[in-house]
């Protein structure tokens, strides 16, 4: 019906007449593009280049949601957010990812897991996707020999909370972490979720 397009760039009517990198980081590379409009104004635009990412909802067998509590820096506070983290080792799909964050980050790998989206964190400015999880069937895991959380994932608390209030929580303002409420929202609106 039109309302959704993969097309990168409908009719060809962006045009980047040019690009320079700006910034090479250890999160991030910005690159500013001078893109042609259709209308024939050009425009820079800044564009930060991250690696794609993974999160899951992990679903205990009654229906409570493992969790963790991080602190973030760019906001300057803690935040409630389901296991997550970025496709930066060479070669791991999104599934494998998947299961890697949840043993590091909660100590549990996902009998079954079921890809609920994938969505562009911030499309006006990165190419950074999430593909987005639900896990069930949980059981202990051990991480990798060799993997030690470091930085602020050497904080990170390990909570459950059920998924009804984890979702109140997303719907009422407390949780503010766009995967963690992307897949909350996703979960609670299906109602075997939590069976």
């Amino acid at each position: 019906d039109g309302v959704v397009s993969d097309d990168p760039a409908p009719d060809g009517r962006f045009t980047v007449v040019d690009s320079a990198v700006t910034h090479e980081g250890v999160m991030a590379t910005v690159r500013v593009d001078r893109v042609e409009m259709p209308g024939g104004q050009v425009a820079s635009r800044e564009v930060a280049q991250r690696p794609d990412a993974v999160a899951v909802v992990p679903l205990t067998d009654d229906g409570r949601v493992v969790m963790l509590r991080q602190y973030r820096h760019a906001v300057g506070r803690y935040e409630l957010e389901i296991p997550a983290g970025l496709l930066d080792v060479e070669g791991e799909g999104p599934d494998a990812a998947a299961q890697r964050e949840l043993v590091e980050e909660i100590g549990m790998a996902a009998g079954s897991l079921a890809r609920l989206t994938r969505f562009w964190n911030s499309a006006g400015w990165s190419d950074e996707a999430t593909t987005v999880y639900v896990g069930r069937d949980l059981r202990p895991a051990t991480p990798d020999d060799g993997f030690v959380a470091d930085a602020e994932e050497a904080d990170m608390e390990v909570l459950q909370v059920s998924l009804d209030e984890a979702v109140a929580l997303a719907r009422g303002g407390a949780i503010t972490d766009a995967k963690t409420v992307i897949g909350l929202l996703l979960v609670g609106c299906d109602g075997t979720a939590g069976l």
